[in-house]
């Protein structure tokens, strides 16, 4: 079954001629008011070289006000025309400014032709080759690769050939099969909606003409048809779970399940806004009624039972980094794929794309707009499918849990054997018992801070006073862990990441022992010890910070660090190199210049 609408994405480097080949497609269709082409014949963008009078073709699709005093394209535009053949386009205009590629690479999820358009005058850029990669990773079904402002160079067929050539072996790399190149001026309309005589030398249709040819079809994956929960729809005497179905088709009395708890029921009713359906198909939203009426929440997935796939915690993609500060490996994100949202970690970095060569290099980081192949691990699984099954279930964006900022868009290439080879046990003497045993309430002390600021000082002090009232308790030392567990990270902000995660699981461990727990380590960021936070109960966790002054603790210097990091030998000592970002919600603040005993009595209320 052929779309009834088709999503077109422009795309390709700064200048390129997108914004002008758009509106010159949408005003030759007749698809724009007629007062908006008369406002694009009067508004001019600063240092605009069109004469006053004709049409700017590029306003057309620039609707912020900065694009239009910048010059430049920063969110994408979508216009909608249509076709000849009844069907109807939409078309997205993405910014070809390197900071805005996370627009572009949302565009591209959802695309099925990509024009990359390059600048015939100035070649093939950087981001040409960012963005080609991007169509490809992404799974556009066709793409055609624009050879815009023909006219600059005299319509030389020459010019347009050797492109070409230079272009054939990254397409070639990228396995891009359904491509096709073709010569056109936007700012003159040749070849775009009308075949022209300026390029006598090109035979094949007009760019009107590529697009309305394709026929793309409806998606239908090999995996199991499903519905992930939008919403639990209520009413008197009604209880429905809504969603969309996508890779497929449901019909009423079919056996499903749902995921990840895997419960079984059957349908028994398919309402929709006209009423109750037979059967829903792909792209159709629809509220399930399930016999028996089982627990189910948004983000669950709903399946057909003969068909069901198996939720994967751990798993390798490809992944667009899009934030502005680096991929951070062992730091908590927020893993998002449709309705369902779980928290996780990239564990490791196998490699990052050269998008100029194809060359796979090795990295411990991806900065924006780099491309790389990364293994994550959930801390819960998510019922996802190879993207290369399906596009619309086989995708996820990686959200900063900080900021809520999106940062990542990801790929799923395949799971990994480890995720389902890993079973967790439960053993019948639990951490309730082992605190009851020892009387004592079992917690971790989190004490972080400057180095210099005390807190080895200070955990030592408590301790001695703990082990006098007959409390179990162990301090978990920075220095002392880097001296076996952890002496293979460095100070990176990635190795900081790992740091603070391994010492929380070896806390977590001691807590579930009944003991309690003083951590003396410096763990600068705020996400991570978030982190480690999130691994314990709300009563088991107190976050201390040792506020100490920077030149108190440079006085203090206690492991000659300061004088180091002076001479330029310690690049990332942390106030020096490297910041430090204070805790906003510890639940006690010491005073690091203060006497030791008024600091322990002050810790000893939390504890005992």
């Amino acid at each position: 079954m052929s779309r009834a609408i088709i999503r077109l994405l422009t795309c390709g480097s700064v200048d390129d001629g997108k914004s002008t080949l758009i509106g010159r497609l949408l005003v030759e269709t007749d698809s724009v008011p007629h007062d908006t082409i008369k406002s694009a014949k009067t508004v001019r963008r600063t240092g605009s070289t069109i004469p006053a009078g004709e049409i700017d073709f590029s306003l057309l699709t620039d609707g912020l006000e900065a694009e239009r005093e910048q010059g430049i394209t920063i969110d994408v535009a979508y216009r909608s025309m249509a076709l000849l053949n009844g069907k109807r386009l939409i078309i997205a205009d993405a910014p070809g400014h390197e900071q805005y590629t996370r627009n572009m690479a949302v565009a591209a999820s959802r695309s099925d032709i990509a024009l990359v358009l390059v600048d015939a005058s100035r070649g093939i850029r950087p981001q040409t080759l960012r963005h080609l990669t991007i169509c490809s990773l992404m799974g556009v079904e066709r793409i055609i690769i624009v050879i815009n402002k023909l006219d600059a160079v005299g319509y030389e067929r020459k010019v347009f050939d050797s492109l070409i050539e230079e272009l054939n072996p990254t397409i070639h790399r990228l396995g891009i099969n359904n491509h096709t190149f073709i010569p056109v001026s936007a700012l003159h309309g040749d070849n775009v909606v009308y075949k022209s005589d300026a390029a006598p030398w090109y035979t094949g249709p007009s760019l009107l003409d590529l697009i309305q040819e394709h026929e793309g079809v409806i998606e239908v994956a090999n995996s199991s048809p499903r519905m992930a929960v939008q919403m639990i729809s209520r009413a008197e005497n009604f209880r429905g779970l809504a969603g969309t179905v996508v890779n497929g088709s449901f019909t009423k009395g079919q056996s499903v399940v749902v995921l990840p708890t895997r419960k079984n029921a059957k349908i028994a009713r398919l309402v929709s806004f006209h009423g109750d359906l037979d059967e829903v198909t792909s792209t159709r939203a629809v509220t399930m009624v399930l016999e028996p009426d089982i627990d189910a929440s948004r983000g669950d997935v709903i399946e057909i039972e003969e068909k069901q796939t198996n939720p994967e915690s751990r798993f390798t993609a490809n992944l667009v980094w899009l934030g502005e500060s680096e991929l951070i490996h062992s730091r908590s994100y927020l893993f998002i794929s449709g309705s369902t949202q779980v928290t996780g970690m990239v564990t490791s970095i196998r490699h990052k794309l050269n998008v100029n060569t194809g060359e796979q290099l090795s990295t411990r980081t991806l900065a924006m707009n780099e491309i790389g192949v990364v293994e994550i691990a959930l801390d819960t699984p998510m019922s996802l499918t190879n993207y290369d099954q399906s596009r619309v279930t086989g995708n996820f964006v990686i959200v900063d849990r900080l900021s809520m900022n999106t940062v990542g868009a990801g790929m799923v290439l395949h799971p990994l054997r480890r995720s389902s080879n890993v079973t967790e046990h439960h053993y019948e003497v639990t951490a309730e018992m082992r605190s009851q045993q020892k009387g004592q309430r079992a917690k971790v002390i989190w004490l972080t801070g400057l180095s210099g600021s005390g807190k080895s000082t200070i955990a030592n002090a408590v301790e001695k006073r703990l082990f006098a009232l007959g409390i179990h308790s162990y301090i978990l030392d920075g220095d002392n862990l880097r001296l076996g567990l952890n002496k293979d990270l460095g100070f990176t902000k990635e190795d900081r990441a790992e740091n603070v995660r391994r010492v929380s699981e070896v806390a977590h461990a001691m807590v579930d022992a009944g003991l309690v727990v003083i951590v003396a380590l410096v763990s600068p960021f705020m996400a991570d010890r978030n982190e480690a936070r999130n691994r314990f109960a709300d009563d088991q966790f107190v976050e201390v910070w040792v506020k100490t002054p920077a030149e108190t603790c440079a006085q203090r210097d206690p492991k000659g660090l300061y004088k180091k990091a002076r001479d330029g030998q310690i690049p990332n000592l942390t106030g020096v190199g490297q910041e430090y970002e204070p805790p906003t919600g510890a639940e006690l603040v010491l005073d690091g210049t203060a006497e030791i005993d008024e600091n322990v009595d002050r810790l000893l209320k939390v504890i005992v």
